[in-house]
């Protein structure tokens, strides 16, 4: 059958483009007027990788350079009356990756001589701080109008060199050098917004601009990023009848597998949920679901992360954190929760207005499952591809009610997996096991408990309720499950309980013995 589908802005970030190629465009005008018409005309904006950051810069670009046309329809064209254009400085920091520091000049002096061609400038100054000086000082003189400067991506260049003692102090200058006109400029400034995935601390790039609004966690923009599902309900409406068409499952059916895989954001809380915009728009795209968003970018400076500060699988999500500590500038954290925070692998999930604490966990499947897999060399010693493939197995003989041939598969395949470094450790298998549960997590819905490697499974026939011991019996792991009154605790689940008691055997590797009781 075939389905006749609008088109969708994959990758495209630019305003322009997205309205005159009739693309997909969820409407976040009212936020544009919202922020240029604030109390600050300074603002910063944090927001996780492929987030939509780029596309709201471009968009406000649009607006400021007066672009009435591009707006018909939204929710700007109802907000604006006056319509006044400004010169725009817009400034892409996202190609500034990799470079040193002479790399990382040359590219910012390409920036502003792309600029400075616009208002008939030529310099040969080598300093970008007073080469963006005059450059603001002539566009004002040209047009007797404010200039508004947008930086997209401002810490793109330093993201990588974050943690690196040697490095970052010299960049970080480079960059504090550029960005240091914009606070003595300020009588000539209408606006100026920043983008970027981090906080740099105030006694680096931002001691420069400590007039700067950070919006990022303010309630009036908790949505400014992203999709809502009452966007998507109402602006996808019949994008999503075309996209349950083309997987062959009902609306409410796509709505639910679209949710479990790319929703559940929040950066502040109370908060709509989010939907990841790159995943969301590829799913629909593709006419399916996958790891889009996390297949998008490699987590190997994150788990090295995970690694240096010693967080175990188990304590990646359920986080208990004080904003002043995930809101954090990353370059002198002593703790993970800003890096997760801020790349989005965790989100906020809850708030105890008594404790002043938020609750910080996986946003969603797609990142949850897509960190685990990330995490699985580690513990089986990079047979990553055989232990998913396990793992996939485990499920089907689940699926066909062999549970106890599902747990000789799994006994099997660990018995084949080549020692590790630090495996003389309870805790060693304890993490891998919660890794591979975890991953069951891709076929059906799994809870496992932060802390614990037990496990409840829910097929769509039956309730499993899975304990572990290591090195002691399986008796000993069924005792356990009936001392904490499991099958009361998820009788009112309506499905059979099938309870199981798994002892692992640290000399051997492996599981040792196991017992099912139904």
């Amino acid at each position: 059958m075939f389905f006749l589908r609008r088109l969708y802005p994959i990758g495209i970030q630019t305003f322009e483009k997205i309205r005159n190629g009739n693309y997909l465009y969820i409407d976040k005008t009212e936020y544009v007027y919202r922020m240029a018409h604030s109390d600050s005309n300074y603002i910063f904006l944090s927001r996780p990788r492929r987030f939509g950051k780029s596309l709201l810069t471009s968009t406000l670009r649009a607006y400021f350079e007066g672009r009435r046309d591009l707006f018909k329809g939204l929710a700007m064209e109802r907000l604006e009356t006056e319509w006044t254009e400004y010169p725009v400085l817009h400034f892409d920091m996202s190609l500034g990756k990799h470079l040193d520091k002479e790399g990382l000049e040359r590219y910012l002096l390409w920036q502003l001589k792309g600029m400075e061609r616009n208002f008939g400038i030529e310099s040969e100054t080598p300093d970008t701080n007073t080469r963006l000086t005059d450059l603001i000082h002539c566009a004002y003189e040209q047009t007797g109008r404010q200039v508004v400067v947008l930086i997209d991506e401002y810490d793109a260049p330093l993201l990588d060199v974050v943690h690196e003692e040697k490095n970052l102090p010299i960049l970080r200058n480079i960059m504090r050098n550029f960005y240091s006109p914009l606070k003595a400029c300020d009588p000539y400034l209408r606006f100026v917004f920043l983008t970027g995935i981090t906080k740099f601390s105030q006694l680096s790039i931002f001691s420069e601009l400590n007039n700067i609004k950070n919006i990022s966690m303010l309630p009036e923009y908790a949505t400014i990023c992203g999709i809502t599902e009452e966007e998507m309900a109402t602006q996808m409406d019949e994008d999503l009848d075309i996209l349950a068409g083309r997987m062959g499952i009902s609306r409410e059916e796509a709505v639910r597998k679209l949710k479990d895989n790319y929703d559940g954001y929040h950066f502040t809380w109370p908060s709509s949920d989010i939907y990841n915009p790159f995943s969301l728009l590829n799913a629909f795209a593709d006419g399916r679901l996958d790891s889009y968003w996390f297949g998008s970018g490699t987590p190997t400076y994150l788990v090295e992360m995970l690694k240096k500060y010693s967080v175990l699988p188990q304590q990646i999500g359920g986080r208990k954190a004080m904003a002043e500590s995930f809101n954090a500038p990353t370059e002198r954290m002593t703790d993970i929760a800003p890096l997760l925070y801020q790349s989005g692998y965790v989100t906020i999930k809850g708030y105890s207005p008594v404790t002043q604490l938020y609750t910080l966990d996986f946003p969603n499947k797609e990142v949850r499952l897509g960190l685990m897999k990330s995490l699985l060399p580690s513990y089986l010693d990079h047979r990553t591809t055989d232990g998913l493939t396990t793992v996939a197995l485990f499920y089907e003989a689940i699926y066909e009610e062999r549970l106890d041939d599902a747990l000789r598969l799994l006994q099997t395949f660990l018995s084949t997996v080549p020692y590790c470094d630090r495996t003389d450790y309870e805790g060693h298998y304890q993490q891998m096991l919660y890794i591979i549960f975890s991953l069951l997590g891709a076929y059906v819905d799994v809870r496992t408990p932060r802390g614990r490697v037990d496990m409840v499974m829910r097929t769509a026939t039956t309730l499993y309720i899975v304990e572990l011991k290591l090195n002691q019996s399986a008796e000993a792991a069924m005792q356990q499950i009936d001392l904490k009154n499991y099958p009361e605790r998820f009788a009112l689940c309506g499905l059979p309980v099938v309870k199981v008691g798994i002892n692992f055997d640290m000399e051997r590797h492996t599981l040792k013995d196991w017992m099912i009781t139904r």
